[in-house]
């Protein structure tokens, strides 16, 4: 008898606690131009270790840096500090373009 009382109560007690219903997802689905999404693999392949989800990690921050898009070709081709530097052979120039639309396009959100 008491082991049931406990179990209603218990079962009262959790379905209680929620809204009958869940509200929408956070957030809205990301639509990204084939360039930004080809710019988002090749972030995840190449930037995403070190710079992981655009925050720091074993790289500094890079979500709220924004750069002109010739000042992040340079520091992508060019390394910066303990960051290597991209070469054509590593990321062709369509490639280092899509990571950098994707970049922006991420920054955009952000702002």
């Amino acid at each position: 008898m008491r082991t049931a009382l406990l179990a209603v109560l218990a079962l009262g007690a959790v379905t209680a606690c929620g809204p009958s219903r869940r509200g929408p997802a956070f957030g809205t689905p990301r639509e990204f131009t084939a360039q930004e999404q080809e710019g988002r693999v090749l972030f995840m392949r190449n930037c995403n270790m070190c710079h992981p989800g655009g925050s720091g990690g074993l790289g500094p921050s890079i979500n709220n840096k924004p750069l002109p898009s010739a000042a992040m070709r340079v520091q992508i081709r060019q390394g910066v500090g303990s960051m290597p530097a991209f070469t054509d052979e590593m990321l062709n120039d369509a490639q280092v373009d899509a990571i950098i639309a994707y970049l922006n396009e991420m920054q955009e959100e952000k702002g």
